[in-house]
């Protein structure tokens, strides 16, 4: 009797050992945290050595093949994924002239088909008509990240504040809108990736103090009323984030 006992004991730690390993592997990986949450999970390759980028954009919105290569080529240069795939898709919408965050938060979780699993983390980037529903008279929202795997570009802004007389470069303010929402989700400024230095500006959290830097809060948020003419380069990232990126994992 007592080794029937036993037995029935160690059989039922088994299971119960079995059952703790195959949740732990099957468990999803959160996409809906805070911004940051996932930048060592992005910069490094700990966990996840390839990374895809799933691209959603309306009709007659989708960013250019140039601007969606410069950011291949940031996350190259960057982190330490293997792999890194682009994939991009046209989305049947209801159409809105503003979007709310919560409006924004329903088309993803209504049209994301990319989850992270196994050694591929999943990315989120929607790209839409209209504007953001923050805008206000003299300043306007181009991008925004708001979870830990997620950011949307209001791309029909961009469109009608580039490529004109004293206006910025279209490619060149996409991809600059594209990469520093990204730069967000590594953690960017002290939101996952901690400050090595402090150069966080106070005034406009999560954001570099260098005017210089990609990170500068103006670059997603533009005042109509001042000359925001951006040179024909894009902004990279300056030495205080580019010394925080790989101190988190990072290149």
């Amino acid at each position: 009797m007592k080794n029937i006992f036993k037995i029935s004991l160690l059989f039922f730690f088994l299971i119960i050992s079995c059952q703790s390993d195959n949740d732990i592997n099957d468990s999803p990986y959160p996409y809906s945290n805070n911004v940051g949450y996932s930048a060592n999970d992005i910069l490094s390759n700990n966990i996840f050595t390839d990374i895809i980028i799933e691209v959603l954009y309306v009709d007659e919105f989708k960013p250019s093949d140039e601007a969606l290569n410069n950011f291949k080529s940031l996350i190259e240069a960057r982190t330490y994924k293997n792999i890194i795939q682009i994939n991009t898709r046209l989305i049947d919408i209801s159409i809105e002239e503003s979007y709310t965050l919560d409006a924004v938060i329903n088309i993803e979780d209504n049209n994301r088909s990319y989850y992270s699993k196994a050694n591929q983390l999943a990315i989120f980037v929607l790209f839409l008509n209209g504007s953001s529903s923050k805008d206000e008279e003299n300043s306007v929202i181009l991008g925004m990240a708001y979870r830990n795997t997620s950011f949307v570009i209001f791309e029909e802004t961009i469109r009608l504040l580039s490529d004109s007389a004293n206006e910025p470069n279209r490619m060149v303010l996409e991809t600059t809108v594209i990469e520093h929402e990204f730069g967000h989700l590594l953690g960017l400024v002290d939101v996952g990736s901690p400050m090595i230095s402090d150069h966080e500006d106070m005034e406009n959290n999560a954001h570099c103090i260098s005017e210089d830097c990609l990170m500068y809060y103006e670059i997603e948020s533009v005042d109509r009323t001042r000359n925001f003419n951006y040179e024909a380069k894009i902004p990279q990232f300056d030495s205080f984030c580019l010394a925080d990126l790989k101190a988190n994992g990072g290149k």
